[in-house]
């Protein structure tokens, strides 16, 4: 999903996903260890915001729009849920919205005969994603 706006974000779904990483990443850690202590000592530091990449079908017009994307810091949501109308499924969010900053990038995969063809999507994070409220 992409957001646009401010304030309030109107969400636009970019492309359907086959996979997805995690969303977050633990914290690292902070040595804290004085002369002191019995053993060693930690506090968590920042968390490390990382690439996440997806896999996708590959279409011409889901590539296309991610590609317009390129060079761009944009919101990016993680929608969990979908409502069924007309024979098409629409991501709705029911069960978890997820959303961050970051910058998109896309390539299409090596594949065979008689393969789907795919794509990976990369997003270099600027702002983790962080579960939004209900």
């Amino acid at each position: 999903m992409q957001g646009t706006g401010t304030g309030t974000l109107t969400w636009a779904k970019l492309v359907d996903i086959k996979d997805f990483p995690d969303l977050g990443a633990a914290p690292e850690p902070l040595e804290t260890t004085t002369t002191s202590d019995p053993a060693r000592t930690y506090i968590p530091g920042i968390e490390n915001t990382d690439q996440k990449t997806y896999t996708c079908n590959f279409t011409p017009e889901a590539y296309d729009t991610l590609v317009a994307l390129k060079g761009q810091e944009v919101n990016l949501g993680m929608w969990f849920g979908a409502s069924y109308s007309g024979g098409v499924y629409t991501p709705d969010g029911s069960v978890a919205k997820f959303s961050g900053k970051g910058y998109v990038d896309v390539f299409v995969n090596g594949g065979g005969i008689n393969e789907v063809v795919n794509m990976t999507v990369t997003l270099t994070m600027t702002q983790n994603f962080v579960k939004d409220a209900a």
